[in-house]
């Protein structure tokens, strides 16, 4: 493991799935870590994790909230050095019957959330002079995609533009900026995804999937962490804009198992969010 002792790590959408898997792996690896997500799961999470993981309530699409928070932080901590925008929303829903409002909700805190925590934290790694921004996209929009996703995907393929200009920006006052992009990883919203389309048994779902991974399985939320601590640690420091790919190879083969869509319907009946 990575040692990011002495780091002070700030991770969105750490209450379950992806996000806590990100919390936890740090926090192994000696961060100090403040976990965020809208809903009290978050709290179960630290408690869970322990290593003095400290919980908060936060919605990343409201930017006052967003600013506020992250005062508090610095003003507690003195410094932010690692700061991993993962939370994240998937409402998928016929794109003949999509309301703005649905498409909206998915940029507001897939997007414009990634911007509001970025912008909170740049400038005090600016200042220091260090700084890991770690953003979590995905293999959907900007490798693949499935039907409902027309408002997902974009968000997707934003967040790495984003993480690109970031870099750049970034580069000359040693802060990095990279981006991940899972594939189907065990999590909260690959669960909903399994329950919707085999209610009777979603384990069948699964497995079906997996059959279509080079791999054999699904990854991990774990397996998320240690990339996400990798990218965060000195080791990395020469990394940069990068678009790091964890999906088994599920994106290689050029036919795969067909699993099936998203159910889809006129309003979204589910909302599949990292949070």
């Amino acid at each position: 493991m990575f040692d990011l002792t002495n780091k002070v790590a700030f991770i969105t959408g750490a209450g379950q799935g992806m996000g806590a898997g990100i919390a936890e792996a740090m926090a192994h690896a000696g961060a100090k870590v403040i976990a965020t997500g809208r809903s009290q799961n978050v709290f179960e999470t630290a408690e869970r994790i322990g290593h003095g993981v400290e919980a908060r309530l936060l919605d990343v699409s409201d930017e006052k909230m967003v600013a506020e928070t992250a005062g508090d932080i610095l003003k507690k901590y003195g410094h932010v050095d690692i700061l991993v925008n993962n939370a994240g929303i998937m409402l998928p829903v016929d794109a003949r019957t999509m309301e703005s409002e649905i498409r909206e909700k998915q940029y507001r805190i897939n997007v414009c959330g990634c911007w509001n925590c970025t912008r909170a934290f740049l400038p005090q790694m600016m200042e220091q002079s260090y700084g890991r921004i770690i953003n979590l996209s995905s293999v959907t929009g900007p490798m693949v995609a499935d039907s409902g996703m027309m408002a997902y995907a974009p968000t997707k393929g934003a967040i790495l533009a984003f993480t690109k200009a970031l870099a750049l920006e970034g580069a000359p006052y040693n802060v990095t900026a990279n981006s991940i992009l899972p594939g189907m990883i065990r999590s909260h919203m690959t669960a909903i995804t399994a329950n919707n389309n085999s209610r009777e048994d979603p384990e069948a779902f699964f497995q079906r999937v997996a059959k279509g991974i080079p791999m054999g399985r699904y990854g991990t939320a774990q397996e998320v962490g240690f990339l996400a601590a990798f990218l965060a640690s000195d080791e990395a420091g020469y990394i940069t804009g990068a678009e790091i790919v964890i999906d088994g190879g599920h994106c290689l083969p050029e036919t795969i198992a067909l699993t099936g869509p998203y159910p889809l319907h006129s309003e979204p009946r589910y909302c599949y969010e990292d949070d």
